[in-house]
């Protein structure tokens, strides 16, 4: 059963339209004090609140608003000439709940409802100005209890439907219960964090199972197919809530397909067994499990599904190197980089060492760039970059980056060349970072080959040129860069940008695969398939976009909501903790910020 439970009828003044039936009841109902009958509906209703046997009284009535001191005559007197609708909420808490949290008397109601004064308003569409309200408290047996009067100044302004209810109600819980929530959604958070990974896990274990031959989804790639073609004819947006119903229906059924994927019920039976233990606190009923089509929650997955077969409409090509940021800067170490440089990395890269030691062996690593050491210059822009130290810094980034590129550091032209074409406004710079990204080509990066590939591939910063993407595809695929030669046998397998060599396709897909790259392998292993290649990983990526919806539900909606904040942000608050006296580990969990994504997005 919910522990709070909120009602909410309404009076109907003026205009000839009355509720005696309804203030007849609740003024004579049993164990209530008489009123006389010439009384107005809505008077008689707030003399009962104020007045009824048990209702606490705060002086000569038990009535309360944002006033200290409530005027019964003269609230009456207002609801007396008032023409517009009178909301009479109930809100009642058990008598053990009430007891536990100590709300067994007026003046907890009283604060609790001052509180949140305002949040009800807004439920009701009422500016706060607008907003009138008395209540009093009646402390019933099994059930204490407030009556609380609400209304606008505005007639006919005001109006309450059922997502307004839920707002009031979940407010409210949040607030009387606050302490054991938390506790609540700090025990769920293992749970949660569990879900997550075990989503990624999944994923990473159907992808294995493609590899085998054992997962293919042909059905789902048939269909995202199918609804590629059919969008060739819809103008407009292409957004599920814009689609005709027969394009929604085909969404609808690509979406409960992929429910019906192992990996993907048993994260939804997850998802809503999570949920239902949270929404124990304002629902007397469970979840049923419906369609996955039809859960509010995952609205986003069908957007997801469109975005996919628009990929494939458009002959977008994908490159399926999200790990690529793990292995393009691995060889970044100078085997014969100073000491001074190898101790204070050594100092800095030591999580066992508190913040503030490794902020100060980064002072000391900036003195040391400052002097001119080039690895030093490297170092620290990577950790203006990243962020795992310094706040991040994208300007003081490209600075010491660029410092270091001018002295030959290839790594430091790459790692510019990057960070200059990211979406960062303070430093983005296409023109530039082609230049530096060919400079660090020319003194042979094969991952800055295979990102100028990209660029011109893809068209998005510069001039599309498949000539020149293939050039560079084929410089990096030559120096063993698995995800060219990846790149390369795509381009050939699919014949779109280029003309169509399976021969050739299937030997760079060959030697990708030879380097642990299980997409390559997945071509191979369904070469005889006559599926475009594109459709053939469509649903492996839809698979990624909805593990991605499953990570952003897999905290409650319904409980008290937890900030998520940036890097950024997070280590500006834990500098001011810091400050102010705070330890440098006595602050948030960073289970908390676990899946954020990186500060600066580069790929």
């Amino acid at each position: 059963m919910a522990r709070l439970i909120v009602k909410s009828p309404y009076i109907k003044c003026g205009g000839g339209h009355g509720a005696g039936g309804y203030a007849r009841y609740i003024g004579t109902r049993e164990r209530v004090e008489l009123m006389p009958d010439n009384l107005p509906q809505s008077d008689v209703y707030m003399k009962y609140i104020a007045t009824r046997p048990r209702a606490e009284r705060l002086g000569s009535h038990g009535l309360f608003g944002d006033e200290d001191h409530v005027d019964l005559n003269a609230a009456m007197d207002e609801l007396d000439h008032y023409t517009g609708n009178v909301w009479t909420h109930i809100i009642s808490l058990s008598r053990d709940y009430a007891v536990r949290y100590g709300y067994d008397h007026a003046e907890a109601w009283r604060n609790l409802l001052r509180a949140h004064r305002n949040e009800i308003a807004a439920a009701m569409h009422i500016p706060p100005n607008d907003f009138r309200w008395y209540a009093a408290f009646h402390n019933e047996g099994h059930h204490p209890h407030v009556h609380m009067m609400a209304w606008s100044t505005k007639p006919g302004q005001a109006r309450l439907n059922r997502d307004g209810i839920a707002k009031i109600k979940s407010v409210l819980t949040n607030d009387v219960f606050r302490q054991e929530l938390v506790q609540v959604m700090e025990q769920k958070s293992d749970v949660r964090n569990e879900l997550v990974q075990e989503t990624r896990d999944a994923l990473r274990e159907l992808a294995r199972e493609m590899r085998r031959g054992v997962a293919d989804c042909p059905a789902i790639e048939q269909q995202l197919a199918t609804l590629s073609r059919e969008l060739n004819h819809v103008g407009g947006k292409h957004s599920y809530g814009y689609l005709k119903k027969p394009l929604k229906e085909k969404v609808d059924a690509i979406v409960d397909e992929l429910e019906r994927l192992p990996v993907v019920s048993e994260c939804y039976d997850r998802w809503l067994e999570l949920q239902n233990q949270v929404d124990g606190f304002y629902k007397d009923e469970k979840r049923k499990r419906v369609r996955l089509s039809e859960q509010k929650e995952f609205r986003q997955v069908k957007n997801a599904v469109i975005k996919v077969a628009d990929q494939l409409r458009s002959g977008e090509m994908t490159f399926e190197d999200r790990d690529v940021r793990m292995y393009d800067e691995q060889d970044d170490g100078d085997a014969c980089a100073s000491d001074d440089y190898w101790n204070l990395k050594y100092e800095i890269d030591d999580s066992g060492l508190s913040l503030s030691e490794r902020r100060e062996a980064t002072q000391k690593l900036e003195m040391l760039a400052e002097s001119g050491d080039a690895d030093a210059q490297l170092l620290l822009g990577k950790l203006y970059r990243d962020g795992d130290v310094l706040i991040p810094d994208a300007v003081n980034a490209a600075y010491w980056f660029e410092r270091a590129a001018k002295q030959g550091v290839v790594p430091a032209q790459y790692a510019l060349g990057k960070l200059l074409l990211s979406a960062d406004v303070e430093v983005h710079d296409v023109a530039k970072g082609l230049r530096w990204l060919e400079t660090a080509t020319q003194h042979g990066s094969d991952y800055a080959a295979y990102r100028l590939g990209k660029e011109y591939l893809k068209g998005e910063h510069t001039a599309k040129d498949v000539e020149k993407a293939v050039s560079y595809f084929e410089q990096s695929a030559d120096a063993g860069n698995p995800y060219a030669q990846y790149a390369l046998g795509k381009l050939y397998l699919a014949g779109d940008d280029v003309e169509r060599n399976a021969t050739l396709g299937l030997w760079y897909m060959e030697q990708s695969a030879s380097q642990g790259n299980e997409y390559a392998q997945f071509f191979i292993d369904r070469q005889d398939s006559l599926t475009h290649p594109d459709v053939m990983l469509a649903v492996t990526r839809l698979l990624y976009d909805l593990s991605k919806v499953f990570q952003q539900n897999s905290t409650p909606q319904t409980g008290p909501r937890f900030a998520v904040i940036d890097r950024k942000r997070r280590r500006e608050m834990l500098d001011k903790r810091i400050a102010m006296g705070h330890r440098e580990d006595d602050h948030e969990d960073a289970e908390n910020y676990k899946y954020m994504e990186p500060a600066m997005s580069i790929w």
